[in-house]
């Protein structure tokens, strides 16, 4: 998935699954669509790492599906 932010700057974050994504948007990016809150983003890195983002910031949210024969795969 790939969230475009205002300014320009883009983020690219893995979910193991579209089930997980859709979860993680209806629980906390849709209801605070028009927030200024800092909400938190699940960063699959295994290294501590998350970022926070503001839900009114975000511009768009593209899902791009990685399939388990993708020669690319993380």
């Amino acid at each position: 998935m790939h969230i475009l932010l205002d300014g320009g700057h883009r983020e690219e974050v893995r979910f193991k699954s579209l089930d997980e994504f859709r979860q993680w948007y209806g629980q906390e990016v849709a209801p605070k669509v028009t927030s200024e809150e800092l909400v938190k983003v699940p960063m699959k890195t295994g290294q501590g790492e998350f970022m926070v983002v503001r839900p009114a910031k975000i511009n768009g949210i593209r899902v791009e599906p990685v399939y388990s024969s993708s020669v690319d795969r993380y």
